[in-house]
């Protein structure tokens, strides 16, 4: 409790500070600012608010794959992203404005938000499956995200976080709910599963599968440094694919028969091959990843003679996800920490993307 009243009197102490500070209507924000590799740090117009949205003030965004695309100007990027735009869709923070008609959020509220703005309008979204809106927006790629200072998002996306929740830990819930959808999208409990893929939502899911009662949690990837954070949250075997057969290492674990759940991360062609030829039959293969370009695969003998399920997995359920995210996080089942692996001031946004880059790095969190 002594924790939690320390953290609201701060954010009371902080929401005086900031309704006058707020009177700057400039602000700092990483801005890709022409359509080509690398950003800049820019002094920006702060956000100006809807009747129906709120302003944030920014206490911690962390870079997320997608980022990495915008930073690097890939084909992807170039295609979807007008710039110059602020990015980053990753947060935690503090309201200190709200507009007109917002009602259940209010100065000092400490939130996080769903990135995804829906319609409304379209079969999904009137059924219920918002997160398969067929006219989703997205914070920091369609609109101005919160590499900055400031955002402003729709009320209606608005999470609140718990008190005693760092604010590191806050804003990687966004990315959390990827790997929470991932894996629990079918059965895991008392499963063998493989998690294809240890960048930053590949670990978390290693840390969701295990929390959620897998047997066994095996994690592939190339590189070492992410098998040992793959370790640390949970899993119980490793698999650099450069260095042995993922396929034949994972039928000696699961007595030559393959695992039930895999957790595609990686986009990458041969590892998306490898992943459906390690599934077990009758298993499920949840697709998370983006690869680049259209993907060769074995539809007759992985997929229908083995009759697996194939689900491609997108964003989060609104908000039945982030009750879930929250609650591994508050409970501890499920802990975070150690997969922070830096936290850099927002002046240092280059070094961050350098280490995203390398893949020398778990999750890396800006501070602005």
């Amino acid at each position: 409790m002594l924790k939690g009243q320390i953290i609201m009197g701060t954010i009371t102490n902080e929401v005086s500070r900031l309704r006058k500070h707020t009177g700057k209507r400039t602000m700092k924000a990483i801005v890709k600012h022409q359509a080509a590799a690398g950003a800049q740090l820019q002094e920006v117009p702060v956000p100006e608010i809807g009747p129906h949205e709120v302003l944030i003030e920014v206490k911690a965004t962390s870079i997320c794959g997608t980022d990495v695309h915008i930073y690097t100007w890939d084909p992807w990027a170039e295609s979807r992203i007008k710039a110059p735009m602020v990015f980053g869709h990753e947060f935690a923070g503090i309201v200190v404005e709200v507009g007109s008609m917002v009602k259940g959020v209010q100065p000092g509220d400490y939130v996080s938000a769903e990135t995804h703005v829906v319609c409304h309008r379209c079969p999904q979204c009137r059924s219920g499956q918002y997160h398969i809106c067929q006219n989703t927006k997205i914070l920091g790629v369609d609109f101005q995200g919160c590499f900055a200072e400031y955002v402003k998002v729709p009320a209606e996306n608005i999470w609140k976080n718990p008190a005693g929740m760092p604010y590191e830990v806050a804003s990687i819930q966004e990315p959390m709910g990827n790997a929470v959808h991932t894996v629990l999208a079918g059965p895991i409990a008392g499963k063998t599963a493989a998690i294809v893929g240890c960048g930053p939502i590949g670990l978390m899911a290693v840390a969701v599968a295990k929390a959620a009662g897998a047997t066994e949690v095996v994690a592939l990837d190339v590189n070492d440094y992410r098998l040992q954070l793959a370790h640390k949250a949970g899993a119980t075997v490793l698999i650099n694919s450069l260095n042995e057969d993922p396929v034949k290492r994972v039928m000696q674990v699961t007595d030559g028969t393959g695992v039930e759940v895999v957790c595609e991360m990686s986009g990458h062609p041969l590892a998306i091959r490898q992943a459906f030829e390690m599934l077990t039959n009758g298993g499920r293969i949840s697709i998370l990843s983006l690869p680049s370009k259209p993907v060769e695969l074995d539809i007759t003998n992985q997929i229908v003679f083995k009759g697996v399920t194939v689900q491609g997995i997108t964003g989060r359920r609104m908000f039945e996800t982030w009750r879930q995210t929250s609650g591994f996080l508050h409970s501890g089942q499920v802990d975070v920490k150690p997969l922070i692996t830096h936290m850099l001031p927002l002046e240092r946004f280059e070094e961050g993307f350098d280490l995203m880059t390398s893949g020398q790095c778990g999750k890396v969190v800006l501070l602005p």
